[in-house]
């Protein structure tokens, strides 16, 4: 038997409870892994909170990446995959003690990494990646503005974007704020104390950036839309304005969609900007391209500019206080599940 993280149904931290589960069997082409280490993101918390449109049934197990060693295979797979050190994307299921997937979703885990930094590559960098490189065409000499830039995604984007030369600017709560300029961030911005908006016109002299991330969502892109200069890029890639339990989370995910932007073709034209969305977990029909991306960022880990940051790890039994943890925007980069 193995242990996983269930979320029962949708409510607080109190839902969330370790069961055990009869073991995983590979079949044809599967690969069955021992997790050492999942990654949590807020896709996870939202589904708990029942915001989540694309989370499971209820009751369920969240989880999108891990890492781990293989230790069986279904036919068609080579065996000598077996007892090594990998990651993997998966379609929900992760924060279990072992996971089935496709042998294409595995790739050979980083021996620069530990098990918990290799956790929290997948999901926070092929976010950043395709935010930046793919959809948001981020070139050297160009401005970024990142967003929630102490979360995990917002640390990705900035190895990233300090990787092809860009000017970065992020806003993050003061605490995070020396680290934050460790890790590279060129231009610290407060949004607790102080309207970011025009704290970032006066920094690029009325101008705005080239692009902006935005993971906040509703009336908040709006607002971000309007930080772009002439052939700038609003990316947008979730709604964690909404986050909150029960009915409060529901009518904030009402009043979110309300005031989200209407971006009208004529608009955008005549301005000379660009809108677009991610959403990560509709890829899955797309593997030959997320295996690109994927070669491109363990080229990066390899080359040392890429550099994973664990916050916090949590063993399985204390995933409540690392729902709430993460909840409280407390977090700067990763928080790891371990069993």
């Amino acid at each position: 038997m193995m242990r996983q993280i269930v979320t029962t149904k949708n409510g607080g931290t109190e839902v969330l409870e370790v069961q055990e589960s009869p073991d995983p069997q590979a079949k044809p082409g599967d690969v069955v892994v021992n997790v050492r280490a999942a990654g949590l993101n807020f896709a996870d918390i939202m589904a708990r909170q029942g915001l989540y449109p694309d989370g499971p049934a209820k009751p369920c197990v969240m989880g999108y990446e891990i890492a781990g060693v293989v230790e069986s295979v279904g036919e068609t797979v080579d065996r000598s995959l077996i007892g090594k050190p990998v990651v993997a994307m998966t379609h929900f299921g992760g924060q279990s003690e072992k996971v089935v997937v496709e042998e294409r979703q595995l790739f050979p885990k980083p021996e620069s990494l530990s098990f918990e930094e290799a956790a929290a590559v997948p999901v926070n960098y092929l976010t950043a990646w395709a935010l930046l490189v793919v959809m948001g065409g981020l070139r050297k000499g160009e401005s970024v503005l990142i967003h929630n830039a102490g979360g995990g995604v917002g640390l990705a984007a900035l190895d990233i974007a300090k990787h092809i030369g860009a000017t970065t600017y992020g806003t993050a709560s003061p605490g995070k704020h020396d680290f934050l300029r460790e890790r590279g961030l060129d231009h610290p911005i407060d949004y607790r104390n102080q309207d970011w908006l025009p704290a970032l016109k006066q920094m690029t002299d009325g101008r705005g950036v080239e692009l902006v991330i935005d993971p906040i969502g509703g009336g908040h892109w709006k607002k971000s839309y309007k930080a772009l200069r002439t052939t700038g890029r609003l990316g947008m890639f979730g709604v964690s304005t909404a986050s909150a339990n029960g009915l409060k989370g529901k009518l904030k995910m009402v009043k979110a969609a309300a005031q989200m932007p209407r971006f009208h073709p004529l608009g955008l034209l005549g301005k000379n900007r660009g809108v677009f969305g991610l959403n990560l977990g509709h890829m899955w029909h797309e593997p030959e391209k997320v295996a690109e991306w994927v070669q491109e960022i363990m080229q990066g880990i390899n080359d040392g500019w890429i550099r994973p940051h664990v916050d916090k790890v949590f063993p399985f039994d204390q995933a409540g206080a690392a729902h709430a943890y993460m909840e409280a925007r407390k977090n700067i980069g990763k928080v790891v599940l371990v069993p």
